[in-house]
């Protein structure tokens, strides 16, 4: 299905730094080895100054490889923290709905911010995976449960379903160019693991990354970001979320528990636990603090009702799933597996 790719870096320039030259090497090589065209957008490889002092041009880029009908699949080159300044450029004057098309956009972390952009203006996307963090993995292929689901992606247009991982893997230390071909450590993964509620519930998943979001409200980060998101209505309404499946998964921070605890306070405040059918938690990178966080996510809710999931393989640990955003899914955790009806058509 996929015959395009267009790269693009809306929130952090590091792929255009001489350090991460030989990782880009092999994503590209890789993705061309799928038979794909590659398309890096025109300024998501200029390094990470120029990508932190351009927001408009960032914006452009993703506005660029929307309206070309040439490219498939949009896929961002990794996460950042400011992606939340691309709101004028592209909701000042309806830019990004003027834009939009039918195709793939697939990112994770502080994409999330664009995964909820673009869901303002009617696309549904892919959460889970990038450029940088899967594609140009450097060990001598991908991570095989990470490249089951991008292959299932770029043919097919869609995820049928997703199970765990057997194993996972300990995040990289090392990412100069001398530790290309080594392998990384792996432990046995234990699967999905129902924290309470009933094993299985259904809605469309939607989500992504706690800190991402916590900054949508809280201005310890950036002092504009909570203007900006309430100026351009970037959060959803409640009313959307209704009957939702809210996707949380944490970033590299590894936040204490104490914080993780304050962010989901915050969240709760939306009133969004009352409406949504479920929750799944993506696994903490290196399992770090994972026995607090799922200890603290049942007392912050506070209703031993609403189903609560962990250790999905999506977000910030390796390997990583793909998770598609819009289409109805099923979790079903007796049998571990997540369904989903059907893909973006």
């Amino acid at each position: 299905m996929v015959k395009k790719v267009a790269i693009v870096s809306l929130s952090y320039g590091i792929m255009g730094e001489d350090s991460a030259r030989h990782e880009v090497e092999i994503g590209i090589k890789r993705l061309r080895d799928y038979g794909l065209k590659v398309k890096i957008m025109p300024h998501a490889d200029k390094g990470i100054d120029y990508v932190k002092n351009h927001p408009k041009e960032r914006a452009e880029d993703l506005l660029a490889a929307l309206s070309d009908d040439s490219i498939d699949m949009i896929l961002c080159a990794i996460g950042g923290d400011d992606t939340y300044r691309l709101l004028p450029y592209l909701f000042g004057n309806d830019e990004l709905k003027n834009a939009v098309k039918e195709k793939i956009f697939l990112g994770f972390s502080d994409t999330t911010i664009n995964h909820l952009m673009l869901h303002k203006v009617g696309l549904n996307t892919f959460y889970g995976q990038s450029f940088l963090s899967d594609i140009c993995e450097m060990e001598k292929q991908m991570l095989p449960y990470t490249a089951k689901y991008f292959e299932e992606l770029i043919k097919t247009g869609t995820i049928k379903e997703i199970t765990p991982s057997d194993v996972w893997y300990e995040e990289r230390t090392d990412w100069s160019s001398s530790a290309v071909g080594t392998p990384r450590k792996a432990h046995k993964n234990n699967g999905f693991e129902l924290l309470q509620g009933s094993g299985q519930f259904s809605g469309e998943i939607f989500g992504g990354c706690l800190e991402t979001i916590f900054d949508i409200f809280d201005n310890t980060r950036y002092e504009d970001s909570p203007v900006l998101c309430e100026r351009y209505k970037l959060f959803p309404e409640l009313s959307d979320w209704e009957g939702k499946i809210l996707l949380l998964e944490t970033c590299e921070e590894q936040v204490t528990p104490e914080h993780y605890r304050k962010m989901l306070v915050t969240l709760k405040k939306t009133g969004i636990f009352n409406v949504v059918s479920g929750i799944i938690c993506g696994k903490p990178m290196d399992e770090k603090y994972f026995s607090e966080y799922k200890k603290i996510i049942r007392e912050v809710i506070y209703d031993s009702a609403l189903p609560i999931v962990a250790n999905i393989n999506v977000g910030h640990a390796t390997p990583r799933c793909i998770i598609p955003f819009g289409v109805n899914a099923t979790v079903d955790v007796d049998n571990q597996v997540i369904r989903f009806e059907k893909g973006i058509e």
